[in-house]
């Protein structure tokens, strides 16, 4: 009979875990909103994921388009920043360095 209460001892210690770690009450007030929810969801598993943190993988389609989208984007700001360096050494060209004795602005003039 020890061997028969043995499980029922864990299944109790892993119950309190969850319990104590706020598992158990996570889980029951998703299942609650899902209850409550007037307009049920085509799939339940995806609300629960959703309403419980998680992120529900993406079709492979969407995935495929949103990595063309950041190579796209990606290409655009190494362009730019390119951009801006060129930019940057242009200016540099035409403003007297603080060495040359450029005036300069009392502090807080802008």
């Amino acid at each position: 009979m020890a061997s028969f209460r043995a499980p029922e001892t864990k299944r109790e210690q892993f119950r309190r875990y969850l319990e104590k770690s706020g598992v158990l009450d996570s889980l029951t007030s998703v299942l609650v909103a899902l209850y409550e929810e007037p307009d049920k969801p085509d799939n339940a598993l995806d609300y629960i994921k959703v309403h419980l943190g998680g992120v529900v993988c993406a079709d492979p389609t969407d995935t495929e388009v949103l990595h063309a989208e950041l190579a796209d984007l990606q290409q655009k700001f190494n362009l730019l920043m390119e951009e801006n360096k060129e930019l940057r050494n242009k200016l540099l060209q035409y403003e007297p360095s603080p060495e040359e004795g450029a005036p300069q602005q009392p502090e807080g003039v802008v």
